[in-house]
């Protein structure tokens, strides 16, 4: 067994000082990205009230969710331009590249003047940046983990490759603290006028120090004596996709581990959080608190994972935590229903809810723009009431022509009937129904609010904990099998597009894919079946097309 240069070693190595400074500088740099990347959304609030409060509503809501999503919908286009440049040029110097373009995009965005200062040039700079940030994303990580990889020994591969992996979970607690210190050194008021400017600009501090580390790394011993010898690839994207026996790799890595690994990690430490915050109501400040104990806990089991699948193979771990959380999503969150509001979770089993109408009188209960509104059809304003207070329903299929009625519990009340009141009288009509039905809603039990006093917070953190341990299962080997299925000449290349793509859509699309699911039948577990069928796919394909790479000798 080689360390990668051909240096023979022994049974139990042990890292070098050479090695652990590979694991720490990359780890950190990753780290810092992640930092970058997650302060949008930590700070979407802020702004959008600097950078899109002078367009109308729609435009603005657009431009805002377009800002919002570009940084997960260019990642695989990074990971092309940066998978290729890393398999001509080396590891080392691409990935100083990305981190210096997020570095950069991040301090500008704490530089950008408003829309109040310089008009729609804002907003559409802002999204420039967003998109220069998920193209710095989609070349840093494949970077990273195969730079560590390539360092790394036969036998602990695993291990040092899970460093990276916790990189994504320390980079938002990262941008929380920084976030957090900063309102409370200089209150609220200051930090909406132009304190949140403060964590985009501190990262040019982080940039410097990152790049000031990375400086001091040699190229990865694999890649340097492959350009040595003339070995490295002249045309790394016809090589890594125009060419099937490699190309069905890629496919056999994306849906036979990366898109269940990217559902089971962004339903685990993301949508776990959207659902106790908006679906649950508990208070926010509440979920953070929660939600970070439980992150704390579970995060070590990303190096515990990663040494574990040396042992054993990443293979079934991938597979064996996608399969836990297709069988364990739906009695987990039913859980924390009961844990975070017992109250809602009572008044569901004890009263359910239902619509009775016509199908084909009701409209999803999606909108994204902000501009329907819902009161042109009977079944439209019970749903759109339902919707709004977050209350889950089931639907009973009526005959056509039905007025729509709301049942809850023993309890049935009709909607007014649009077609013969109009005006005034339409707005008084379902004002009223609107009273009627949050009377009912309040003496089944239906909370406006998670009671603090009522929050098992134990029971909540336990729940969150294994949720985040599922995504150290599958998230902890992924990197070290993603490096091991390609070779070496194009690596970088093979490996960055079926993990961005995973990650970019088949996660980072999760919450909203899942709250348009959750609208569009109003029980609010019906969303879990998009990460579910999606896991469970990826252990059928996986099962049968997936090959175990640990150990395999990644120097050719």
């Amino acid at each position: 067994m080689t360390d990668g240069s051909g240096t023979e070693l022994p049974k139990h190595h042990k890292a070098t000082q050479n090695e652990k400074l590979v694991i720490a500088a990359s780890s950190l740099g990753t780290v810092f990205e992640w930092y970058d990347f997650y302060l949008y959304g930590l700070l979407a609030t802020f702004i959008s009230s600097q950078f899109f409060s002078g367009v109308n509503e729609t435009t603005g809501f657009i431009l805002a969710l377009a800002a919002f999503a570009a940084g997960f919908a260019v990642r695989p286009l990074g990971a092309l331009v940066f998978g290729r440049i890393g398999d001509l040029v080396g590891r080392k110097n691409t990935f100083l590249v990305t981190m210096a373009i997020m570095g950069l995009s991040t301090f500008a965005v704490g530089l950008l003047p408003s829309y109040a200062q310089i008009g729609v040039a804002a907003p559409v700079i802002l999204v420039g940046l967003r998109l220069l940030q998920g193209l710095a994303l989609g070349g840093e990580y494949g970077g990273a983990a195969t730079y560590v990889a390539e360092h790394a020994p036969n036998n602990r591969r695993g291990l040092y490759t899970s460093w990276i992996q916790t990189t994504a979970t320390l980079g938002l607690f990262a941008a929380l603290l920084v976030v957090i210190g900063v309102r409370r050194l200089i209150g609220e008021d200051s930090f909406a006028d132009w304190g949140w400017r403060v964590p985009f600009l501190v990262s040019m501090i982080l940039l410097a120090v990152s790049m000031w580390i990375r400086l001091q790394l040699a190229e990865s011993p694999v890649f340097q004596k492959m350009k040595d010898e003339g070995k490295t690839s002249k045309a790394p994207l016809t090589e890594a996709f125009g060419r099937w026996s490699n190309l069905r790799w890629v496919l056999v890595a994306l849906f036979g581990a990366v898109a269940g690994q990217a559902v089971v990690w962004y339903t685990g430490q993301f949508y776990a959080l959207f659902f106790l915050e908006k679906t649950l109501k508990v208070d926010g400040a509440t979920t953070n608190v929660l939600t970070a104990i439980a992150l704390a806990i579970a995060t070590p089991a990303f190096v515990f994972f990663g040494w574990l699948s040396d042992r054993i193979g990443r293979k079934p771990i991938i597979l064996t935590g996608c399969a836990l959380a297709a069988i364990g999503y739906f009695p987990l969150f039913n859980a924390l229903t009961a844990a975070a509001n017992p109250a809602l979770a009572h008044a569901q089993a004890t009263a359910p809810v239902a619509v009775i109408a016509h199908g084909d009188d009701c409209s999803v209960q999606f909108d994204p723009i902000g501009k329907n509104r819902f009161d042109s059809r009977s079944c439209d304003i019970v749903k759109a009431f339902l919707a709004k207070g977050g209350v889950s329903y089931h639907n009973v299929e009526a005959p056509a022509g039905t007025i729509a009625q709301v049942r809850i519990g023993e309890r049935t009340i009709a909607a007014p009937d649009p077609a013969i009141v109009s005006g005034a009288a339409r707005k008084a009509a379902i004002a009223a129904f609107q009273d009627e039905a949050g009377a009912a809603l309040q003496a089944a039990g239906y909370p406006a609010s998670a009671d603090p006093a009522a929050i098992d917070k134990v029971m909540v953190v336990a729940i969150l904990t294994v949720l985040v341990l599922l995504v150290t299962m599958v998230y902890g080997p992924i990197a070290a099998l993603l490096v091991e299925l390609f070779p070496s000449r194009i690596r970088y290349t093979s490996m960055s597009l079926p993990y961005h793509i995973g990650n970019g859509w088949f996660g980072g699309f999760l919450p909203t894919i899942v709250f348009a699911m959750v609208a569009a039948t109003g029980d609010i577990y019906y969303g879990l079946w998009y990460p579910i069928v999606v896991a469970a796919a990826t252990v059928l394909i996986g099962l049968v097309a997936l090959p175990e790479t640990a150990r395999r000798d990644i120097d050719q």
